[in-house]
């Protein structure tokens, strides 16, 4: 085996038609997690699905958190049409305006929000080592990208250059994980894009010097 250098997870050497395979597996199992949520959704059930047996499934993933980790990134990808969510995003965009898109494509499956939040719980746990390594470069990655943009709009003036761009950055993340937490429990008294909207009162869109305001 290799090692995945963009989440440090064991990588399988695959023919194509494993790699097929792999790939029926985390479609079924995004369907299977966008409709159920996460508790329903065990190694042998996301198998029967697909008609695999919970042997055969464990040899594309070793564990249950890299199953979960895998279909997450999938997902991701997916709604974003590339391999990171960040990816058709302009850099004249926001931080927060990041943020926004993607928590309005996450409101038609909140069972795949439901799946972020159990990742970032398990996190917290030790016995959960790969989904920690996971959410931690995660979250170091959205921090970097997102004060990038905050620095853009510093350089703008549009932004308080007193304000660290990592703290912000970090705060953004946390008002969007914990708002998402709020609409999973009462969808109805939520809404996590019209909340973030008024962070962007403080991080408005950057423009680089030069350019038309």
């Amino acid at each position: 085996m290799t090692e995945d250098g963009e989440t440090g997870l064991p990588r399988r050497r695959l023919y194509p038609k494993g790699v097929r395979r792999r790939q029926q597996i985390l479609d079924s199992a995004i369907a299977q997690f966008a409709q159920r949520g996460v508790d329903r959704a065990s190694l042998r059930t996301v198998g029967e699905a697909i008609g695999v047996s919970h042997a055969a499934l464990r040899h594309y993933f070793s564990s249950r958190d890299e199953l979960l980790v895998e279909v997450y990134r999938a997902h991701e990808a997916r709604a974003t049409g590339s391999a990171s969510p960040a990816s058709t995003s302009s850099a004249e965009e926001s931080a927060v305006g990041m943020i926004i898109d993607a928590a309005g494509r996450n409101r038609s499956i909140p069972g795949l929000v439901e799946l972020y939040a159990a990742l970032t719980t398990d996190a917290l746990q030790e016995q959960h080592a790969v989904t920690r390594e996971f959410v931690r470069d995660r979250f170091r990655w959205l921090r970097e990208m997102l004060a990038a943009r905050i620095e853009a709009g510093q350089r703008a003036g549009r932004i308080a250059a007193d304000i660290d761009p990592l703290d912000a950055a970090a705060l953004v993340i946390a008002a969007s994980d914990g708002l998402q937490v709020q609409w999973l429990l009462d969808p109805d008294a939520v809404d996590v894009s019209r909340s973030l909207s008024i962070l962007e009162r403080l991080l408005p869109r950057g423009q680089e010097a030069g350019e038309a305001p």
